[in-house]
């Protein structure tokens, strides 16, 4: 491994030499050329000052390149013209003036923040490398960022295309000659002699390694295009130079300088939200199980081809059963639906009869198929699931029904919460029954404060929101004003959209509990995480190749958001954020967050199962899951296709959270 970094290194090193100083750019250029059946040759180029970048040796291509400023924007463009039949990979690389690779932090959107350092070394991050280049359809905008600590400086590259084709490859590492057209390039950071640089170029090569399965790094790949003799292919780059306070300043630039560049639309052909709810709710009949101690909706650890109900039940994360509940009991009181009220009923009375641990946390995962239950619990699950209890009392007493047995299981609960609370404020990831410590790790707080936000609200006793103030502190110190998100979701530990994304929602819900100069602090710093969660969600869509299946049905992926850096696919998690976004609209007078609210609520829902526009979903409002957009899985089907297993649970209860728009602020509404 140290010795491939070597020579990937050297290669670096030794292009150096040869760098042109192209108006205000130093840029490094090279093109390899393949010819079927041998190794490519690597042939670096210069330019002439007439615009031509060439080698010490006749092309089979002229490549020609304008460099146009405007402003803090310096646009490259690049145009490869084939003298005979080519088959090519261009790259260019802007080394920084004066910028010390050991002094920057960096951002790939939706893939990169900081150097990655939570993530484990089987994923893209500086534990194995500092120098990173891939794929653009991996990133939520096709953008590399490289920020300056030391004097706030960074500076940008973003690809400008209409980013319409795909074809599929042949292998997943080494050289490969692409069986047709793709827009597909490749962007990134590169440490050259201890200087930071962009690099970026077409078709896609990732370097030092390419990640095609959750933790699973392979040898890099480099991809060639063929041209036919005549055949033209125009390459065009924007790079930027600016100034931001600190991090959080820089990726909220970032967000709105992309959003004015793409300028992403609503999505035009998707179901309103009365209908979306309507084939939603065929979950909520077909998906419910009554045969054990737990009622439940089954909604985790099935097939997508045939969406039999399996023995899992989930109260949060990708289950979600207690909130789906809710959802089912409201919508069946609206839409006369009584046989979806009983079994919401029937799902909450088993779990106020069976469903607590003697310590009174939430029995958070069972498979009665095998026996298993987990005995280690997470304060997100748990928070989700008392989250779930406190809109279903707060529903029940509008209707005049109490139930003081839910009442006292909440308060015990709650109880508990305050025995894992830390002195500064933060909630331990992982724990078990006797209270011991799993996982310290406190990037899962911001889902505990929404529950005490809400119990405060419902009860009136301070000590709740107390507790919830105390979670804004931790928050505020370790997670905002580091910029700093991690480690919600309970399927990875690393860079994550849910914590940025529970973050801006937990200050969403105690400005509602707070007034004055309070209030709007906490409004500015939901704002602040707000942009972190924003930048996990796609400006643009990816292309798909012929076959496979989501280019097809003619997916569009903007307004869809990336996972985390382990997972590199995206979904519908969403729950309230698009609330928020159009809140923040008006409170801070943005409107980009309403635009962009509208693009995530028309595009999320266009993958909606029903009869004759199934989209390989085996039934009707099993919504889809893991959604793989790029050259990634989780070990069957890759891009363009699902996973096999999936969890509508969670999917459902997201969309529907989002359809509800008014459902937060009426829970808050004084009594």
């Amino acid at each position: 491994m140290k010795k491939k970094l070597l020579l990937f290194a050297a290669s670096v090193a030794c292009s150096l030499a040869l760098n042109a100083n192209q108006g205000n750019l130093q840029l490094v250029n090279k093109i390899s050329i393949k010819s079927p059946g041998n190794n490519a040759v690597t042939h670096q180029l210069t330019a002439d000052g007439r615009g031509n970048l060439q080698a010490t040796r006749e092309l089979p291509l002229q490549i020609k390149q304008e460099i146009a400023a405007d402003g803090d924007v310096t646009r490259i463009t690049v145009r490869l013209t084939a003298k005979e039949r080519v088959y090519y990979n261009f790259e260019q690389a802007y080394q920084l003036p004066n910028v010390r690779h050991d002094d920057c932090q960096f951002y790939m959107p939706g893939f990169w923040y900081h150097r990655n350092m939570r993530s484990p070394k089987e994923a893209p991050s500086f534990h194995t490398s500092d120098s990173w280049q891939v794929r653009e359809d991996r990133l939520s905008t096709p953008l590399t960022g490289v920020y300056n600590e030391k004097t706030g400086d960074y500076y940008t590259v973003l690809r400008i295309d209409d980013f319409a084709n795909e074809c599929l490859a042949q292998h997943t590492s080494g050289e490969v000659i692409l069986s047709g057209k793709t827009s597909i390039g490749f962007t990134g950071f590169r440490n050259m002699n201890g200087n930071s640089a962009l690099v970026f170029g077409f078709p896609y090569h990732e370097a030092p390694k390419t990640y095609i399965r959750k933790l699973t790094l392979i040898e890099p790949i480099q991809a060639f295009e063929k041209l036919e003799k005549g055949e033209t292919r125009t390459l065009v780059w924007e790079v930027r130079k600016s100034n931001a306070a600190d991090y959080s300043d820089f990726v909220a630039d970032i967000w709105n300088y992309s959003y004015d560049a793409f300028k992403p639309a609503p999505y035009t052909n998707g179901m309103n939200h009365d209908e979306a709810k309507r084939t939603l709710a065929n979950f909520f009949k077909e998906s419910y199980v009554d045969k054990y101690d737990l009622k439940y909706y089954s909604g985790v650890h099935m097939r997508t081809d045939d969406c039999k109900s399996t023995g899992s039940v989930e109260v949060g994360f990708v289950g979600r059963v207690l909130l789906n509940a809710y959802n089912a009991l409201e919508y069946a009181e609206q839409t006369n639906r009584p046989d979806l009220a009983k079994d919401a009923n029937a799902i909450f009375d088993s779990y106020l009869q069976h469903g607590f641990t003697p310590s009174g946390f939430f029995r958070e995962f069972v498979d009665y198929r095998t026996g298993y239950e987990t005995d280690v619990y997470s304060i997100r699950r748990q928070s989700e699931g008392v989250f779930a209890v406190l809109n279903y009392l707060q529903y029940e007493k509008t209707k005049g029904r109490k139930h003081p047995e839910w009442e006292a299981k909440m308060k015990s609960i709650l109880a508990n919460f305050a025995k894992l609370q830390g002195e500064d404020g933060s909630f331990p990831r992982k724990f078990d029954d006797n209270f011991n410590i799993k996982d310290a790790s406190g990037g899962s707080t911001p889902s505990a404060t929404l529950p005490l936000t809400m119990a405060y609200s419902y009860s009136k006793d301070k000590k709740y929101l107390e507790s919830a103030k105390n979670t804004a502190v931790y928050l505020e110190k370790e997670l905002i004003s580091k910029s700093d998100y991690f480690s919600s979701t309970l399927d990875a530990n690393c860079e994550d959209k849910e914590a940025s994304l529970y973050a801006s929602t937990a200050m969403y819900y105690l400005s509602f509990v707070t007034k004055g100069k309070e209030r709007e602090h906490y409004i500015d710093l939901c704002k602040k995480s707000a942009y972190f969660c924003l930048s996990w969600y796609y400006m643009w869509d990816v292309p798909f190749a012929q076959g496979q299946m989501l280019g097809d049905v003619g997916f569009e992926s903007r307004g869809w958001g990336n996972v985390s850096v382990e997972n590199n696919h995206i979904d519908v998690f969403i729950f309230e954020f698009a609330t928020i976004l159009d809140w923040l609209a008006v409170e801070r007078k943005e409107p980009r967050f309403a635009e962009f609210s509208s693009v995530i609520k028309t595009s999320m829902l266009q993958l909606m199962p029903v009869e004759g526009h199934m989209f390989n979903i085996g039934k009707v409002g099993y919504y889809p899951e893991v959604v793989q957009h790029t050259n990634w899985d989780y070990g069957k089907n890759g891009k363009g296709f699902y996973n096999d297993i999936f969890a509508p649970g969670w999917t459902v209860a997201s969309l529907w959270q989002m359809m509800s728009q008014d459902r937060v602020a009426n829970y808050f509404k004084k009594k």
